[in-house]
């Protein structure tokens, strides 16, 4: 049945993985097809206007939400990967997690020098994993053209680690 906002097809799951955290699963959109279009569109809406070459998805979501957006706008689609993922060259940035880092990659010789890249994940929560994804664009030579998401935990301020960048998301929950 289609539903008024894409929030209303957003299950929330109280005390997961903890207690106290209200988590925001993203799958539920994903198992419903009007709430899938609707994650779609909407992306496609916050892309109006604006000019790029790259749509980069990060390992999985971004998958999932990225590539329809690269089709339907005719742009090739970069995968961000786990480290020793991707089999040929690779520039990699290392971001932090709560217990330690973890590090991401690219192919090398997947953004030009020049390329105007649109950033596209499923989530921003402290940010970190989009900044290392920046930093991988413009360490080719990329620029970030924006950064847009299907959802958005404003609670855990990833907004100020993106801070310069354009950045869009579809739904703004103002918890953790």
């Amino acid at each position: 049945m289609k539903r008024e906002k894409l929030e209303d097809y957003v299950l929330t799951i109280p005390d997961f993985p903890e207690p106290g955290i209200m988590f925001r699963d993203v799958t539920s959109i994903l198992q419903d097809p009007d709430g899938f279009k609707d994650s779609i569109d909407g992306l496609l809406d916050a892309l109006k206007g604006v000019e790029f070459d790259v749509v980069m998805g990060l390992e999985s979501r971004g998958f999932i939400f990225g590539t329809p957006v690269a089709y339907a706008l005719g742009k090739s689609f970069v995968p961000v990967r786990k480290k020793g993922k991707l089999p040929r060259e690779t520039v990699s940035a290392k971001y932090d997690l709560e217990y330690g880092q973890a590090e991401i990659e690219i192919h090398k010789d997947a953004i030009k020098p020049g390329d105007k890249v649109v950033i596209i994940d499923d989530l921003i929560a402290t940010g970190g994993t989009l900044e290392a994804c920046c930093k991988l664009v413009e360490q080719l030579g990329g620029e970030v053209a924006e950064i847009a998401v299907v959802m958005e935990l404003a609670g855990l301020c990833g907004r100020k680690k993106l801070e310069g960048y354009n950045v869009k998301s579809l739904i703004t929950y103002e918890g953790k």
